[in-house]
């Protein structure tokens, strides 16, 4: 999830940081300069609340709320509609012609306790003309909001780069990723990688099936994923709408009701790849998800594959509050590596890499832009060189080849520069 800014004496400023950008030409949709228009109020008054359920987790009150969202264009909706068009004139090839309209986009977030920003997706709704009540609502799946997010994924995929993982050859299907997400939000990440990357097989573990219902039925996150605990497709077969928007990707992800640990204990997968952003309804990062002792580490560490394996965890960064500032108002610095940051990177580099990281491999941090967030990587198999500007030189070159490869709306660098520090 997103730090909360108002904590660190940021919210008077996210207007200001959004707008200061508006003179360049933009054609990442989920940029920061869009931000204003998903941040919203804290009390939720100027966004309709289109779910709403009382977690038994600890994640007390769920809910996902609804901004309209400025892009794309009105204009531009008809893009949205021919390609409908011709998604159903492929599953339905003796079903003759089928028109669509687009009703809108919106951008949708999830809450925790009406209070803390757990995820933002972008969505499409639209619906058959044949039929205006069959309305679908999709996820954007290209559409990465919030920057820790970008930061991960941007971190993930070059870390993964730099150690001779066969990104290309992913990417076009001709070999197997698999992917590990533990902590679902709107699922934003599953999507995204399942779409750009065809060899891409992704699991995503959610401990909250309240969390499940709001990213599938409100967050345009597609039910088809979702397994039973036995292991089975919930849905036997996908629906036509399915069919229409996922074109495939929806069968290559699969979301289960979990425990992180007891998933992590009992699945037969080595994954290549594993995203972590975890918290509960207190803004807490549960504590057996990084102590040392922790039965979920060392289950990770036995299902992380041996010469490449990469980890990516999202963190709260530390904050040292200092003396007043001239005006009488406290001044917040933000510390990426604080004493809570090292400890949970430490554990996972411990555990992970060894305690003398004799395997090799290599563990950093960098800051996420305009939010409070660290992103921290743990890879195997890098190699023993711990100078920071060969490390950062490699991973930002390779960064370069991931986005034209993956065909990123937006530049690795601005994610993978700041605050670059590698844990020793």
């Amino acid at each position: 999830m997103v730090k909360k800014a108002r904590i660190l004496g940021l919210a008077s400023n996210l207007r200001r940081y959004s707008t200061a950008t508006t003179l360049r030409r933009v054609a990442d949709e989920g940029d920061w300069l869009y931000s204003s228009e998903w941040w919203g109020k804290d009390d939720g008054s100027d966004a309709q609340t289109v779910f709403r359920g009382v977690s038994d987790k600890g994640n007390g009150v769920v809910s996902v709320r609804a901004y309209p969202s400025s892009r794309p264009e009105k204009a531009r909706w008809h893009e949205a509609e021919n390609w409908l068009q011709r998604r159903y004139a492929e599953i339905n090839p003796i079903g003759g012609k089928q028109g669509f309209r687009v009703i809108g986009y919106q951008w949708r977030t999830l809450h925790f306790n009406d209070y803390t920003r757990q995820s933002t997706v972008k969505v499409m709704a639209a619906y058959r003309e044949s039929d205006p009540s069959s309305i679908i609502v999709m996820q954007q799946p290209h559409c990465l909001a919030i920057p820790y997010v970008k930061s991960m994924v941007s971190a993930g995929l070059a870390t993964l780069s730099c150690v001779n993982f066969d990104l290309s050859a992913a990417i076009c299907g001709k070999e197997p990723m698999n992917v590990l997400c533990i902590g679902h939000g709107g699922g934003s990440i599953p999507l995204f990688l399942a779409s750009k990357i065809q060899g891409a097989v992704v699991h995503s573990v959610e401990i909250d099936p309240i969390v499940i219902s709001a990213s599938t039925k409100a967050m345009g996150f597609p039910q088809y994923a979702v397994m039973t605990k036995s292991g089975e497709r919930a849905c036997l077969s996908p629906d036509p709408a399915s069919e229409v928007l996922w074109k495939g990707i929806h069968e290559r992800i699969q979301l289960h009701e979990s425990d992180a640990e007891k998933f992590m204990s009992e699945c037969n997968t080595l994954y290549d790849i594993v995203f972590i952003d975890a918290y509960d309804g207190e803004d807490i990062f549960p504590n057996k998800l990084w102590d040392p002792d922790s039965p979920f580490l060392r289950a990770l560490g036995n299902k992380l594959h041996p010469v490449h394996g990469t980890v990516v965890v999202n963190l709260h960064s530390d904050v040292d509050l200092s003396d007043n500032n001239s005006s009488g108002s406290p001044v917040f610095h933000v510390l990426p590596m604080g004493k809570y940051v090292y400890n949970v990177c430490r554990a996972y580099k411990d555990m992970l890499l060894g305690h003398t990281s004799s395997r090799g491999g290599l563990a950093y941090t960098v800051s996420a832009p305009w939010v409070c967030n660290t992103s921290f990587v743990v890879c195997r198999g890098f190699g023993k060189s711990k100078d920071r500007e060969f490390v950062l030189n490699s991973l930002l070159s390779k960064s370069l080849e991931v986005e034209s490869m993956v065909g990123l709306p937006f530049t690795c660098l601005e994610y993978l520069k700041r605050g670059f520090t590698i844990v020793s």
